[in-house]
């Protein structure tokens, strides 16, 4: 009786232990089953809403590959019937993409070298210049070159003037300026295109967003001579340390949120600036330094080559160099348009700190001539600001500005200079440098960029000049400069002379039309 019993109490919580698993067991399927039922239920209703998704994005693409492509036959049509010659023969139509070609800065010299070169080599070319320069008439803008800069080109030019020019304003943009101006630039391109459809396309004035716009719209080989990055490393740079500069305002690197958001900007920026830019088929840099910056954001090293810009190396060279004689004066020149970057304000600064420490002694007299060209008002705004400056500091009896001035004044200024100043950080290259150096001042630069990789190097193991980063290290420069012999100063300004040459125009012609060669092919 015990034994049987104790059977029964044993197979009790066995059988309740097993109905209990079979429970959980039926449970848990029904949960499986209805998970997938969930997930069945969820996959149909993604299927219902994405194929007629998928099927309408595939349909507007072909919609839109076609309209391009009509678009692009359409201007292919337009330009055959626009362009026959008087004999019936067809010129090839090189365009200039150069909004602002009238403005007198290196930009425009390369323009008209450029374009003087073209003529000399190809006589079935017509030249075409896309301008928004639309207060002067193209017989005003071809004097103008001549005037600032000495260059006669040898056959007419053809110059397509444009209305939207303000889309590529800097001031209608105050915030994203270099999205806005991109995407300005673009709708300045197209109006560019329906005016007059080249066969060679060439931005060289570093719009770079214009380019796919001309190659795949157009159908024209294209090429870009890029003066500077629109963004470069150093500017992620800037933004990433936190780096207060005049394109990186002080409440943004105040703020980590406002840095951090900038940041994530100018890396999609640089993303499409980098797509936009390997459309080319031909890349010509200015310098080392912006070739470094072209070949880690274009990634197209194997169209890219460095065509230095062009000085009027000759022309200064006929400035005869001699030891000084002595003087009641000395004059510092700057040569550079009044734009943000060049850092005038930094200039005055540091001359008015010269000045004040009294660095040079019982020297005679010191004058700092400021050489520019203003593009439009808000040039004009500056300079009346760096005039205030130079009241605020008292030395408006000591500096001097010259704007828009003839070429044979600003010669006369550089031959009597004793110092060339140059103080934009990273400079892309620096022709106003090269100017001076050839005219025989003794020049002093910022310690970055193009005079820092390309120009104020030494030539042959001697100094032929010198480089400065701030206030007072270009103050104490300066006085480091007039503190030697006039005949020390005669040898530095001799070296200098002799490292020009690779400067020249015959040098930018050759390697320019070397580089241009297979978009005329």
């Amino acid at each position: 009786m015990i034994s049987e019993k104790n059977s029964r109490s044993c197979q009790i919580p066995c059988s309740s232990t097993f109905k209990s698993f079979s429970l959980n067991a039926i449970h848990s399927s029904s949960l499986k089953q209805l998970y997938f039922l969930t997930f069945l239920a969820y996959f149909r209703l993604l299927c219902s809403l994405l194929l007629p998704a998928l099927f309408l994005s595939g349909i507007l693409c072909i919609c839109l590959v076609v309209l391009l492509w009509g678009v692009r036959l359409w201007l292919q049509r337009k330009k055959e019937l626009s362009s026959a010659g008087g004999d019936g023969k067809r010129p090839l139509l090189v365009a200039f993409f150069h909004p602002y070609c009238n403005a007198g800065g290196g930009g425009e010299r390369v323009l008209w070298c450029a374009i003087r070169t073209l003529q000399k080599k190809y006589r079935n070319v017509t030249c075409v210049v896309y301008t928004g320069d639309r207060d002067a008439t193209g017989e005003e803008i071809i004097e103008g070159a001549f005037r600032r800069f000495n260059i006669k080109l040898i056959h007419p030019v053809k110059f397509v003037f444009l209305k939207k020019r303000f889309l590529v304003e800097a001031s209608l943009y105050p915030h994203f300026t270099l999205l806005g101006q991109s995407l300005g630039s673009v709708f300045l391109g197209w109006e560019a295109l329906l005016k007059c459809v080249p066969d060679v396309y060439i931005d060289s004035m570093g719009y770079a967003f214009t380019i796919p716009l001309f190659k795949y719209l157009g159908g024209c080989r294209v090429g870009c001579y890029v003066h500077y990055p629109t963004i470069s490393t150093d500017m992620l740079s800037v933004v990433r340390n936190q780096d207060t500069r005049f394109n990186n305002a002080a409440f943004i690197t105040s703020s980590p949120l406002f840095s951090k958001f900038k940041l994530v900007y100018y890396y999609f920026f640089a993303f499409m600036y980098g797509l936009v830019g390997s459309c080319s088929d031909v890349v010509m840099v200015n310098s080392s330094w912006t070739l470094n910056h072209i070949l880690s954001l274009w990634r197209a090293g194997a169209c890219t080559s460095v065509v230095y810009p062009p000085c009027d190396v000759q022309t200064f060279l006929d400035i005869p160099l001699e030891v000084e004689k002595s003087t009641s004066e000395y004059s510092i020149v700057s040569v550079s348009q009044f734009r943000p970057e060049k850092d005038h304000p930094l200039q005055i600064r540091a001359f008015a700190k010269l000045l004040k420490e009294k660095r040079v002694g019982q020297q005679p007299s010191l004058k700092l001539i400021l050489i520019g060209g203003c593009r439009n008002q808000q040039d004009e705004e500056r300079v009346k600001k760096l005039k205030c400056l130079c009241e605020e500091l008292g030395v408006s009896d000591d500096v001097m500005f010259r704007i828009n001035i003839p070429f044979e004044e600003l010669k006369r200024h550089l031959a009597e200079a004793t110092i060339g100043l140059h103080t934009m950080w990273n400079e892309h290259f620096g022709i106003g440098v090269v100017e001076c150096m050839a005219a025989g001042t003794v020049i002093l630069a910022h310690n970055s960029g193009g005079p820092k990789l390309d120009i104020v190097v030494p030539h042959e193991g001697h100094v032929t000049g010198f480089l400065a980063e701030d206030e007072d290290s270009y103050a104490e420069t300066m006085a480091f400069i007039f503190s030697l012999s006039p005949e020390k100063r005669l040898q530095i300004r001799e070296n200098a002379r002799r490292s020009v040459h690779r400067f020249s125009d015959q040098h930018f012609e050759d390697t320019f039309l070397l580089s241009v060669e297979p978009l005329f092919k």
